[in-house]
């Protein structure tokens, strides 16, 4: 195997660290939190008061200043180990972001360290039941009145980290006649008058994660909760582009480090498992079959590790952003598919953790903009645009 060089010694300290915290906080009581259908809101506490959640944010809006690297080591660790109900990487690396890289000083001042702290739990909400990976086809609207406030209505749905959601950025159109350049960002807090959450969303896997819809009411949004102020007022759509492209090398560092996890626990378990008086792993097709796996495997970390590097110092461009997101989230799901299929009928029994991960592992290749507008996005810069 290629030696990761992407990792110093700082990080793996922090990777051992955080290991130990998911052994102790978060292993015994994923499955329970499948069950009930979301984390228990004390893990977010007990994150914040170990450092685990925003750390990439300045120290003095509660973060460590870390490097994005330390977010990686994270979103690796929560992949390998299955834990697909923790919604930190959504809470830190995209919701703080886009208060950090657009919000008012006041702003910042206001929602990092609670962010941090583990005090507010962040989500953003941008699909509707009528545009998910379209996001210039938003129809809430926020209109401004005479006071300066913001009249919000409008409904979202698929939203990580809904349900706890004390803070969520809010896409929606406040010059509904300008398209995206009408499209706005605000800031809408837990309890405020006619914002209401919907039921927790059953879905086929992430069971642990507190998806869910929202609904906004003539919800009154202070001046001072636009994102930015009255300087980005119509910006919400370039400022959601240019977050995209970490967005979407998320969904790809996941998908490379649950692909590696499938790999693993299936070589453990061909070892094990006997068909006919002797191990599944002596079969031809059973190596030959994981040798290809990981052969793709590695070449997708190598890949995502250069993105990762490119993130670091800003220049990971959308194209190689959706390529990575593309190209590992349908790894993952054949790597997934492969592997149940060497797990036999234990393959298909929840409380073996592959299954679990074949059922997770669908909606990547759908949310962050689906693969298809990934080729999209992919072949516009080849110059090759559509309609």
């Amino acid at each position: 195997m290629i030696e990761r060089t992407l990792f110093n010694a700082d990080h793996a300290a922090f990777r051992d660290s955080f290991q130990r915290f998911c052994d102790k906080e978060i292993a015994p009581h994923h499955e329970a939190w499948e069950e009930q259908g979301y984390v228990d809101r004390a893990v977010w506490r007990k994150a914040g008061e170990n450092g685990f959640l925003c750390m990439t944010m300045p120290e003095a809006y509660g973060g460590a200043g870390a490097d994005k690297l330390y977010s990686v080591a994270q979103m690796e660790t929560l992949s390998a180990g299955g834990f697909s109900g923790i919604g930190f990487g959504l809470h830190s690396e995209i919701v703080a972001p886009y208060i950090l890289h657009y919000g008012t000083e006041a702003q910042k001042l206001k929602y990092l360290p609670l962010l941090a702290s583990g005090e507010m739990v962040g989500a953003i909400a941008m699909s509707e039941p009528a545009a998910g990976s379209d996001l210039q086809g938003v129809k809430s609207t926020a209109i401004r009145q005479a006071d300066g406030s913001y009249l919000l209505n409008g409904s979202k749905t698929f939203i990580t980290n809904g349900w706890h959601a004390d803070l969520v950025i809010v896409v929606a159109k406040t010059d509904p006649a300008a398209g995206a350049k009408g499209t706005s960002l605000l800031l809408v807090e837990r309890g405020m008058p006619g914002f209401e959450k919907g039921k927790r969303l059953k879905k086929l896997g992430l069971k642990a994660q507190d998806t869910s819809e929202l609904f906004f009411d003539n919800v009154r949004v202070p001046a001072e909760n636009l994102l930015g102020g009255p300087a980005m007022e119509g910006k919400g759509f370039i400022c959601l582009m240019e977050q995209l492209p970490w967005e979407r090398l998320q969904i790809a560092i996941g998908a490379v480090a649950a692909a590696q996890a499938a790999i693993d626990w299936t070589v453990a378990y061909v070892k094990e498992r006997k068909v006919f008086g002797q191990p599944v792993a002596a079969y031809q097709n059973t190596r030959y079959t994981l040798a290809e796996l990981q052969t793709e495997v590695q070449v997708a970390r190598v890949f995502v590790d250069k993105c990762c590097e490119l993130v670091a110092v800003g220049q990971l461009d959308t194209a190689t952003a959706s390529m990575a997101k593309y190209w590992c989230s349908d790894l993952q799901c054949k790597v997934m598919d492969e592997c149940v299929q060497l797990h036999g009928g234990y393959g298909y029994m929840w409380e073996y953790p592959i299954t679990r991960a074949y059922a997770d592992a669908r909606v990547q290749r759908i949310y962050g903009g689906t693969n298809e507008i990934m080729k999209e996005v992919i072949t516009r810069s080849m110059g090759l645009g559509g309609r």
